[in-house]
């Protein structure tokens, strides 16, 4: 079973794709700010972190900076998620060392489709 870690402040967004994830054979845990996701990530080690991008005490931005700078979770695939799907948004986030991108509201299977392929091709590494 793969471990994702959803790192996502608004408690109906984290418990809805909480339970969508789990349906599908994840094992999901939580963090509700960027900072928790730092510890919870070197902790853990999940197989895969889904970032939303807004978020308080340390930004997504910012802990997927710091994640990808820790040789102990520099190799966790980090999927952003967002509101703002703006122009510059998913260059912003690739720049900032996300592995991939994704708006919402979350299409759960457009999702899914893209954590499988970075957890495959992590797993081909």
């Amino acid at each position: 079973m793969k471990r994702i870690l959803l790192v996502e402040d608004n408690e109906m967004n984290r418990e809805m794709l909480s339970r969508r994830l789990s349906r599908r054979g994840f094992e999901v845990i939580t963090a509700t700010n960027g900072q928790a996701s730092i510890e919870m990530a070197a902790s853990q080690q999940p197989d895969l972190i889904l970032m939303d991008l807004s978020l308080p005490v340390v930004d997504g931005w910012d802990a997927t900076r710091r994640l990808k700078a820790n040789p102990a979770t520099r190799r966790i695939p980090v999927l952003a998620l967002t509101a703002h799907a703006m122009d510059g948004e998913r260059e912003k986030s690739l720049a900032a060392g996300c592995d991939e991108f994704d708006t919402k509201p979350i299409d759960i299977d457009r999702l899914l489709l893209k954590i499988w392929s970075l957890l495959e091709k992590n797993e081909a590494l």
